[in-house]
């Protein structure tokens, strides 16, 4: 896997859930639903976007920011996209 993916979604009672994915390919769909979009393959923020505003975070605080919701995942994809030694 390559990227993450997260969307968040305002429910009718205003109550916001938040969705994650990991993808091995980036679509157009993606592109423009997901709110935060992290390449784990060049250590890139490819988009984040919280309530239409652009999020002004470095590589580093966004990934310990999400270590901390998903550290299975988001360990595994640093683990996966390590370059080779």
């Amino acid at each position: 896997m390559k990227y993450l993916l997260i969307t968040y979604v305002r429910k009718a009672n205003e109550q916001i859930d938040e969705q994650m994915q990991v993808s091995n390919t980036l679509k157009d769909r993606d592109v423009q639903t997901c709110n935060v979009i992290l390449n784990f393959e060049t250590n890139s923020i490819e988009k984040a976007v919280i309530n239409g505003n652009k999020v002004d975070t470095t590589w580093e605080q966004i990934v310990e920011y999400y270590s901390k919701i998903y550290p299975s995942i988001v360990g595994r994809l640093i683990e996966e996209n390590m370059p080779p030694q």
